[in-house]
């Protein structure tokens, strides 16, 4: 295969490179930007209340996330192959190791996000348009089956429409920051009270604590950066769709950098403006705090436009993550780790049709089930065990290939972090811990049984 092959056209798996530098960067942002960081910072806050140690936190996830797009802009460079971290895993450690985060993508992770934002835009919906429980499931499937079918047109117009979405919540988290700074009290007031006119200091101030971290320990700021990181969710996607990306060497690594330099600037300007606002009693007990902020700046209408860009731009994150996650299927189904139909791509669209559509129908039904919500908050912990092997993947291809961008100490950082994570987790919640581990590891026995109906197969096929 010729270089411009490669570069354009289509790939050596049948699918169409569509995905250049913008779109693969409006990829990253627009999946990470979700519905989080209009209701995240709560958290984070509530686990640090003072606004330099939430400020930190937030610096702190940012700079993490940072360094696992190095170490992911390192792999995707040395594996630009459709997959993404299964690939990495797979290649660095064993398929065993690869099929285990396909599996817990499939079943818990990636599904139980896909369900969960459905939902969340389904709820803000229901701001303009009355929806009971029944009605709230029935639009997140809707929703989750049209961006589905569009996905499955193409990947030029599924990647088009995520494009879209994202530049216009990019954009309007552009004007709330400027609106914020404008009409808020001003610096010298950070953390008055708007509503009622209460002036309270953010450090030191009632039931808060003192100091950097309003008197929370090292393991309430671990607490915190998982909140935070959460939010930071989805940075790695884009590796999934490597196999449709225009010169994927160059293209990943550089969205991801932009991606979340972008979305770091974005975090850290919202929640200075959610602190110019609100004291800070209100930043840490809101369920809804980028509402509860619009409403003390522009009154009652406030909450109807802050939950008009939360249903956006939970729809645009949406976008992303039906677009992504199916490439990770793709690939697995290719490997002989899936069913083979499952690996087949559309003779006329050219994209995994199979692959998006069994995602749409499990993802639907963990959302008609409500299931998602016992899955995912039990088993969401667990990716990071998977970054930090990610990361130390990394060092153990390296002989291979230099590193551009990242020294030896980044992917050490990065995957020290990561387990620190995972450890505080268990440690801190060690009940719901061990079940999501073991829904993970579950896939360990039935990867042992797939390998060896594959080599049995083999052996048939080969007398």
């Amino acid at each position: 295969m010729s270089r411009a092959t490669a570069t354009r056209g289509s790939s050596s798996t049948g699918l169409t490179r569509a995905i250049g530098l913008p779109r693969a960067t409006a990829l990253v942002v627009g999946t990470i930007i979700g519905a989080s960081i209009f209701v995240q910072p709560s958290e984070v806050t509530g686990r640090v209340p003072s606004l330099e140690g939430a400020l930190l936190v937030w610096l702190v996830a940012g700079i993490l996330t940072f360094f696992g797009c190095v170490v992911t802009a390192e792999l995707a460079a040395l594996k630009p192959e459709s997959g993404g971290v299964y690939v990495f895993l797979r290649d660095s450690f064993s398929p065993l190791i690869g099929f285990l985060w396909g599996w817990a993508m499939f079943w818990t992770m990636h599904s139980g996000i896909l369900a969960a934002i459905a939902v969340v835009f389904a709820r803000y919906l229901g701001w303009f348009v009355p929806l009971d429980g029944t009605g709230q499931r029935l639009v997140a499937v809707a929703a989750i089956v049209a961006l589905s079918v569009v996905n499955v047109l193409g990947v030029r117009q599924g990647s088009a429409l995520q494009t879209a979405f994202t530049v216009v919540k990019v954009g309007a988290v552009v004007v709330m920051v400027a609106v914020g700074l404008a009409l808020a009290p001003g610096a010298d007031a950070i953390g008055a009270g708007v509503a009622g006119g209460a002036a309270t200091d953010v450090v030191g101030a009632p039931g808060t604590g003192v100091g950097l971290l309003g008197g929370g320990t090292l393991s309430d700021f671990l607490l915190a950066l998982v909140a935070g990181l959460f939010a930071f969710g989805g940075w790695h996607m884009v590796t999934y769709s490597a196999g449709e990306t225009i010169d994927p060497r160059r293209t990943i690594p550089r969205s991801l950098l932009l991606g979340v330099s972008i979305v770091t600037a974005a975090y850290l300007a919202l929640n200075y403006v959610y602190f110019q606002i609100l004291p800070i009693e209100t930043v840490i007990s809101s369920e809804r705090i980028a509402a509860d902020a619009a409403d003390a700046l522009l009154g009652a209408g406030g909450g109807a436009v802050m939950s008009a860009l939360v249903a956006f731009s939970t729809f645009g994150g949406l976008a992303g993550i039906v677009l992504a996650g199916p490439r990770v299927y793709h690939a697995m189904a290719r490997d002989g780790l899936l069913f083979r139909w499952v690996a087949a791509v559309h003779p006329r669209r050219r994209t995994p049709h199979r692959a998006i559509a069994l995602q749409a129908l499990w993802a639907s039904v963990l959302v008609w089930t409500e299931s998602y919500r016992i899955l995912f908050t039990r088993v969401v912990y667990t990716e990071w065990i998977f970054f930090g092997l990610m990361a130390l993947g990394l060092l153990r291809l390296r002989s291979r290939a230099r590193m551009r961008w990242a020294h030896p100490w980044v992917p050490l950082v990065f995957a020290g972090c990561a387990f620190a994570i995972v450890v505080n987790q268990v440690v801190a919640e060690p009940g719901d811990s061990m079940i999501g581990l073991g829904l993970v590891l579950i896939g360990a026995p039935v990867y042992l049984i797939v390998s060896a109906r594959r080599r049995t197969n083999r052996r048939g096929s080969n007398p």
